[in-house]
């Protein structure tokens, strides 16, 4: 048990690092439980495509709105607590849905609010959490961290907990959400035994300041990030992915269902494929750090995302469907950890908030957009209409990024020479 759990997560990255893995991966697990059930819920209610879309778009739109604010105040006041008593939000309105489901009074509005109240609260606890990894381990171990980090992403939240979702959905409409509930109260607990260095800290009376003051600190997060070559070129690759990534998967659920003729199981079964991609993107990301310049990972990543657009677009055979889904695991397993590490040694501890939500609202911007576009593209032109605008849109971006991602890499490689 010893030996595996020094596997999973060296005692060279730190103890504290252990307390947030766990923390992560019982979060990824809830998120899983959801990624499933709460397509399958509002698809219970509706088959119109604009509805389903509306409710993935309900699920960024938070985030986007909201970001940029929440990562100010993760700059300006105790990180810890904003990410426990977030998460003591979120496990509430979970927990009212799953009474909801259970009285019978449940309906599409009602599921778009809860998930509306959820993303906020996820927007404020994601602001805070995600500064806490380089703060607790030095610039050399952030590649290792973050893959780990990533492992549990795809393994739990795409790989056990969408399968596991859609079974408990099967067995009855309030179960998911009220495992989901007890995953994300656990996920806090772990959370709360990480100790943050003592200079990490906000200085007393640091967080008073005035409304200006925050605003003050978003333009700084702002013009920072737009003066930071690398980080410049990351935050526009997530907007204009997202867009197009944001159109094809808000109608995946119609899309399992009417295209590939796909249950419940099934749908589940199609997500959980990606993740076995993101498990192998994992365990091999240590070989690729080492042997693939990262300018070739971030570039023909995204050539295999743009395929995977096309032959979603062309294919009815769910075997095929899911081949594809496999890759492109492989792919986000490699960039999440690649970006992650990237943004986290090139930004300075006292932005790491600020600048990170610069990057997670272009992310979220550009799937509120898509997701949009993909509901009203699948009504007018059907359910395969949002992958061929996906396959169109990533391959004309691509094209006009193709060099620019070469800055990335080479920021990076000086910084970790910096830090080595």
């Amino acid at each position: 048990m010893s030996r595996a759990l020094d596997l999973l997560a060296p005692l060279t990255l730190g103890r504290p690092f252990r307390w947030l893995l766990g923390s992560v991966w019982v979060a990824n697990l809830a998120d899983g439980f959801a990624l499933a059930a709460g397509p399958l819920l509002v698809a219970s209610f509706t088959s119109d495509p604009r509805l389903v879309s509306l409710a993935a778009l309900t699920q960024w739109l938070p985030g986007f709105v909201l970001g940029l604010y929440a990562g100010a105040l993760a700059d300006r006041h105790d990180r810890r607590r904003i990410v426990l008593w977030g998460n003591v939000v979120r496990a509430v309105g979970v927990l009212a849905l799953v009474g909801c489901i259970a009285g019978g009074v449940v309906s599409v509005a009602v599921v778009i609010a809860t998930l509306v109240l959820v993303a906020t609260a996820e927007t404020f606890v994601d602001a805070a959490s995600r500064t806490v990894l380089p703060m607790i381990v030095g610039p050399g171990g952030l590649g290792v961290a973050n893959a780990r980090l990533t492992f549990g992403w795809v393994s739990l939240n795409q790989l056990v907990g969408p399968p596991v979702g859609a079974a408990l959905f099967a067995v009855g409409a309030a179960w998911p959400f009220a495992a989901q509930t007890i995953c994300i109260l656990a996920g806090a607990l772990l959370f709360a035994r990480i100790a943050l260095p003592r200079h990490t800290l906000p200085r007393p009376g640091e967080g008073d300041a005035p409304r200006p003051r925050v605003l003050a600190d978003i333009r700084a997060g702002l013009a920072w990030t737009w003066r930071h070559r690398a980080m410049r070129a990351l935050v526009l690759q997530i907007l204009f992915f997202n867009v197009t990534y944001g159109a094809s998967w808000g109608v995946l659920v119609l899309y399992a269902a009417e295209r590939l003729g796909l249950g419940t199981v099934g749908f589940g079964l199609l997500t959980t494929v990606g993740a076995v991609g993101g498990i192998l993107g994992t365990a091999t990301y240590g070989w690729v750090q080492r042997h693939v310049p990262l300018g070739d990972v971030m570039r023909y990543g995204l050539v295999l995302e743009t395929l995977t657009h096309l032959a979603l677009a062309v294919t009815s055979t769910p075997a095929v469907a899911m081949a594809m889904l496999g890759l492109f695991g492989i792919h986000l397993a490699y960039w999440a950890t690649v970006a992650s590490s990237v943004r986290q040694r090139a930004v300075p501890t006292h932005i790491q908030g600020r600048v990170g939500s610069v990057y997670v609202m272009a992310m979220l911007g550009g799937m509120v957009v898509g997701s949009a576009l993909g509901g009203l593209i699948a009504a007018g032109w059907g359910i395969t209409g949002p992958y061929w605008f996906g396959f169109v849109g990533s391959a004309l971006i691509l094209a006009a990024l193709w060099r620019e991602l070469g800055s990335i890499a080479h920021e990076d490689d000086r910084r970790r020479a910096a830090g080595a």
